[in-house]
C-alpha cells in the first residue's frame, strides 16, 4: 500500500515538473494552389498552427510552398530555406513531402 502511494505521489510530481507542451491548432487545407499547373489539384493538407493564427499559416504554407517549387530539387531530399524571416525545412523523401516552417517559437506544418 505505501508503495503505491508513494508511486502515485512521484507520478503526479513528475507530471507536475515536466511543463505541458502547446498543442498545435489544426487549420483548413489549402485547395488546389496551383491550378493550371501539373499540380493542379493537389492541395496542402495537415496545416498545424503554433503560436500563428490559421489565417496567417495557411498564408505562409501557401508562400513558402510557392517558393519551394522553383527550387532546384536537392541531392539529399532535404529542401532548406528562408522566406520572410520563416526558416522552412521540406522533406522530400517520403512519397508526401512534409514541411515545417519556424519563426523564433511560432511554428507552421504542412503536407503536399
Amino acid at each position: 500500500m505505501k508503495r503505491r502511494l508513494l508511486a502515485a505521489l512521484l507520478a503526479a510530481i513528475a507530471a507536475l515538473a515536466i511543463p505541458e507542451a502547446a498543442a498545435a491548432t489544426a487549420c483548413e487545407p489549402v485547395r488546389n494552389p496551383y491550378p493550371g499547373t501539373r499540380y493542379e489539384g493537389v492541395d496542402l493538407t495537415r496545416i498545424r498552427a503554433l503560436e500563428v493564427s490559421c489565417s496567417w499559416a495557411r498564408t505562409v504554407a501557401r508562400r513558402a510552398h510557392r517558393k519551394a517549387l522553383g527550387m532546384p530539387l536537392p541531392a539529399d531530399g532535404v529542401r532548406r530555406f528562408r522566406w520572410r524571416g520563416w526558416s522552412v525545412i521540406g522533406d522530400l523523401r517520403p512519397e508526401i513531402d512534409r514541411y515545417v516552417a519556424r519563426k523564433t517559437d511560432r511554428r507552421v506544418r504542412w503536407r503536399f
